[in-house]
């Protein structure tokens, strides 16, 4: 196990937890550096880029996504597009994901998962938890995998990061203790069976973080969310059945769980 005094200088934990927090608020763990740098884009390119990555990412829709085959398009029509549209959204919600990542810091240790982790920033802050032993960062998308490596090696955490496609991985635990899904059911076809999948993977006193979006929005702003009522309605059954609320005291809309007896 890797203590915060001895990440190395930089890295999420270098000065602590809270320093990790107050280091994410700072500069995403220098998101904008790397993600020019991967991008090989001047920081000045990137920056013209960001605002419209949204919109980018949503032009794709509906020419390019097809419902019934979402994993195919997370994983290859998205390209490099996700990664600026997840960093636009980290950097311009900085303190809402700095909450999450207190809640996080609050119920992570042991085995880790970080499902559908994106652009990396809750995989990279539970690898410099001490209570953490290893960190699984699982993500359909290569771009999405090889940036967050890229992002562990050059903040020391290399050694804590595993990047993996999906949970059918066989160098994945078998079981977890702490499960962090955020901002990834609402882009699931069913995502009452991920719920399933998450129950059979969480080992005993596990703990799932878990927040979701079921909405396309007031005017068609979130094109790739699915919220069709039937789906919605299994995911609540099959959460209400499987899981219990854990209270914590963070005003987001990510949830703690944990499963029922």
């Amino acid at each position: 196990m890797v203590s915060s005094s001895s990440s190395s200088p930089g890295s999420p934990a270098a000065s602590g937890n809270d320093v990790a927090i107050a280091r994410f608020l700072a500069d995403g763990f220098d998101l904008r550096a790397q993600l020019a740098g991967y991008l090989q884009l001047s920081l000045a390119e990137l920056e013209q880029r960001l605002p419209r990555s949204t919109a980018d990412l949503a032009a794709l829709h509906p020419g390019a996504f097809d419902p019934d085959q979402a994993g195919q398009f997370y994983e290859d029509t998205v390209g490099t597009g996700h990664l600026l549209e997840l960093a636009a959204w980290h950097l311009g919600s900085a303190d809402y994901i700095a909450d999450t990542l207190q809640l996080q810091q609050q119920f992570a240790r042991g085995q880790v998962l970080d499902f559908g982790g994106g652009i990396g920033s809750h995989a990279l802050a539970a690898a410099g938890l001490e209570a953490v032993e290893a960190v699984w960062y699982v993500d359909l998308n290569p771009h999405n995998r090889a940036f967050v490596a890229a992002r562990a090696a050059q903040l020391g955490l290399a050694g804590r990061i595993h990047c993996c496609r999906d949970l059918a991985d066989p160098a994945l635990p078998q079981r977890f203790d702490t499960i962090v899904c955020l901002d990834v059911l609402e882009h699931l076809a069913d995502p009452a069976a991920q719920l399933e999948l998450f129950a059979e993977r969480m080992g005993s006193g596990a703990t799932a973080l878990l927040n979701w979006y079921f909405f396309k929005g007031h005017n068609g702003e979130y094109p790739f969310h699915f919220d069709e009522p039937a789906l919605v309605e299994r995911f609540f059954r099959t959460l209400q059945s499987r899981f219990l609320e854990v209270f914590h005291p963070w005003l987001i809309t990510t949830r703690a769980y944990r499963l029922m007896d």
